[in-house]
């Protein structure tokens, strides 16, 4: 239970110091040994010591037979899989090998949550893929979204019989969900795999706080971002397989082709040490955060100016959720003076840095390194910040003002009472929306004001980020919801991936409108 195969070969490699005449060039860091500068050097020693490649006694991710796969054994015991995959590019990998692995043929039916981050876009286009885009359920006050109703997928399953899976995130990026369970068997009856992506829930189920992890829920994959909520170097990730849904020898191949041919060893043996931390510590790992996250619940309550939103049966709550990451915290000016932009540069200036924010909200990612002396000076800055604006004249009773961050189709932007009626069910559940890999060429495509492009095709995407959920992809009907928080985002100075214009004054949008149907359209 204390071992970490993979970290624990790196050691050997280091403590040999032998001749290297092998990659990576930089040789365990000599390379930098006598340069002038070596601060920043230096600061890259320790890792460029154990930065190997597949030689003897290293493995190899792509063909693991020794340290990497007792690795990945220990990792799929300890979170419950039947199989678990190493990811050196972040969930974004897994999730473009899960799809390609799904999707085999061009025109392959996969439904999709539409709130997806972008690198599923990304999957449905390298797969030539038709996206059946389902519509989350709507926070009725905070406008945050969860996962499809029961309703909306049964009736997305019983349309379209030949679909070759669902995908859902789970949790969102501010750490809202709903039961996946009912979800897993309304797929499995359907003899379809239930694909998760659970980026921001590495951490769920290894606490009695924590929400219930996708896998025990009973998920078929899952990616899990271990870098995020959990103690993995940044691009560190895991892929984990259960049941007989999947062709894992299929999947084993997409992650080949997705994944570098050179991976990164020290971000393989991060992944490997965090699993160790997480198993000898147990639940004991997440005190300290969860009383972090306690403590600053306790302090906004005192503070007339901020809310944050919160589950049933909280004051404030928002009865659209039944899941909420307590390391997670959703806060907002309840005034409404500030944007969620406005109090992240302010917290910024205080030398505390959110996660990320939108227009209305800022959040808060706090993890197993999170202290209540961090917790502490957080509410400190949010004091200073409050006394910069004035005392708070009238407070919101029922949380911010209701609003969506992140576009669907006006028909699929769908509340939760709304999605309780069988009638509002064909609404929430697109046509199929082709994808490929075919651009546009440069004829086919116009720039015009955002303001004037209610109505037409996007021909771009553009992606807040983060949380990199696209607002509008190329080829979607750009609507007057879109519109308007196309301007939002440029008057809030937000940063957005995908626009040729960064500042949005403007956007690429089709010349005329495209029918689905052949490669050239699959947008």
């Amino acid at each position: 239970m204390d071992q970490a195969p993979l970290a624990e070969a790196l050691l050997k490699y280091k403590e040999k110091q032998d001749a290297s005449f092998h990659v990576p060039g930089h040789k365990d860091g000599r390379a930098f040994q006598n340069v002038k500068d070596r601060e920043a050097y230096e600061a890259l020693s320790e890792v460029m010591k154990i930065d190997a490649t597949e030689i003897t006694g290293t493995d190899d991710l792509h063909h693991p037979e020794g340290v990497i796969l007792e690795a990945q054994q220990q990792a799929a015991r300890v979170f419950g899989a039947e199989e678990t995959f190493f990811l050196v590019g972040g969930s974004t990998a897994g999730n473009l090998a899960l799809i390609l692995s799904v999707c085999t043929s061009p025109g392959d039916v996969l439904l999709v949550q539409r709130n997806v981050h972008k690198s599923v876009i990304h999957g449905l286009m390298l797969a030539h893929a038709h996206a059946v885009f389902l519509a989350p359920q709507l926070g009725a006050g905070s406008g945050l979204a969860t996962i499809p109703s029961e309703a909306t997928v049964r009736e997305a399953l019983r349309r379209y019989p030949g679909a070759k899976g669902l995908l859902l995130t789970h949790p969102s990026y501010y750490g809202m969900g709903a039961a996946l369970r009912p979800l897993a068997e309304l797929c499995h009856e359907h003899g379809v795999p239930l694909l998760v992506d659970e980026a921001h829930g590495a951490h769920f189920g290894r606490h009695p706080a924590l929400p219930e992890s996708a896998l025990a829920a009973g998920a078929d994959s899952v990616v899990q971002s271990t870098h995020k909520m959990l103690t993995a170097l940044t691009m560190g990730a895991m892929l984990h397989v259960q049941g007989g849904l999947l062709d894992r020898g299929l999947l084993r191949g997409r992650l080949t082709m997705v994944q570098s041919s050179s991976p990164s060893y020290p971000i393989m043996a991060s992944l490997d040490l965090s699993r160790r931390l997480l198993e000898t510590e147990g639940p004991a790992l997440f005190a300290a955060p969860l009383a972090a996250a306690e403590r600053i619940k306790q302090g906004l309550s005192e503070m007339p100016r901020y809310g944050i939103v919160q589950l049933p049966g909280a004051c404030g709550a928002d009865p659209a959720y039944t899941i909420q990451d307590p390391l997670k915290i959703v806060l907002y000016d309840a005034k409404g003076d500030l944007s969620g932009y406005e109090l992240q540069r302010k917290l910024e200036q205080q030398g505390c840095i959110p996660e990320m924010s939108d227009d209305r909200y800022v959040v808060l990612a706090l993890g197993p390194g999170t202290s209540l002396e961090e917790a502490e000076r957080l509410l400190q800055a949010l004091e200073r910040i409050a006394d910069g604006i004035g005392e708070a004249v009238s407070v919101r009773e029922n949380g911010p003002t209701p609003f969506s961050t992140w576009n669907i189709r006006e028909t699929m932007s769908i509340s939760n009472d709304s999605l309780a009626s069988v009638d509002a069910l064909p609404s929430a559940i697109s046509a199929p929306v082709p994808f490929g890999l075919t651009p546009l060429s440069p004829a086919e495509i116009e720039t015009i004001p955002v303001e004037d492009s209610v109505g037409r095709q996007a021909a771009e995407m553009i992606i807040p980020y983060p949380p990199g959920i696209p607002l509008v992809y190329a080829g979607e009907m750009i609507t007057e919801d879109t519109k308007d928080r196309l301007i939002g985002l440029k008057l809030s100075k937000a940063k957005c991936q995908g626009a040729a214009d960064p500042l949005l004054r403007a956007i690429q949008v089709m010349k005329t409108k495209r029918k689905a149907g052949n490669d050239a359209d699959e947008r």
